[in-house]
């Protein structure tokens, strides 16, 4: 128990905040119906392209941002953010963190809707996925710009989880891999336009950054 709440002490707020908020939204979802029933969600607040188009719900590229088709769906992109989201929220503060977190799960979201107009097939859309792969694509970037002088990540190291991430969705059936590549190549951008600009470390000061425990 102490362990634990060791664990959760040492996290970064926003990021902390925002891995609870999917939690409460899932918990509650699931008091109130099925998860993974495609109608029960997309009443709720999940991503379909015509709804967000042609009757202008632009909010569900935010509110599907928060919602999970099951505790496996929740439970993955949880285990990933809970890491990688402290990471950058450490190395760019908490307002940048945010930022890339949800400017770039939405624009995942909106290159899924763009890809669903142009295909003509729609499907429901719900998930962290693309805000988790911003955070990917941000950290990315960062050790980049940093030339992979930040702690236990290397340019090999997040090229290969970038890889093997978008490889895996490309593999798997139900997946939503527009909004994935999206969030990383926002989240990459991002990162890039905000390197100098608000407080993500120099080189130098990479250097001696202390680990995450």
């Amino acid at each position: 128990m102490q362990e634990a709440l060791d664990f959760f002490r040492s996290r970064q707020p926003v990021n902390l905040a925002v891995v609870l908020t999917n939690i409460v939204v899932f918990i509650v979802l699931s008091i109130m119906g099925d998860t993974e029933d495609g109608y029960f969600m997309v009443t709720h607040g999940a991503n379909y392209a015509p709804y967000v188009v042609e009757y202008g719900e632009y909010y569900r590229l935010l509110t599907c941002m928060f919602m999970h088709f099951g505790i496996q769906h929740l439970f993955n992109n949880m285990l990933v953010l809970i890491f990688l989201g402290d990471e950058v929220e450490r190395l760019g503060g908490k307002l940048c963190y945010l930022v890339i977190y949800i400017l770039g799960g939405i624009a995942g979201n909106i290159v899924s809707v763009v890809y669903d107009l142009h295909t003509g097939f729609f499907s429901v859309s719900a998930g962290a996925s693309g805000a988790v792969f911003s955070v990917i694509g941000a950290l990315l970037a960062v050790v980049l710009l940093n030339r992979g002088k930040i702690p236990r990540y290397t340019k090999q190291r997040m090229f290969l989880m970038a890889s093997l991430s978008v490889l895996q969705g490309l593999t798997a059936t139900g997946v939503d891999n527009c909004a994935h590549i999206g969030g990383l190549i926002f989240g990459f951008l991002l990162a890039m336009l905000f390197h100098g600009r608000l407080t993500f470390k120099t080189k130098d000061s990479v250097d001696n950054f202390p680990h995450s425990p």
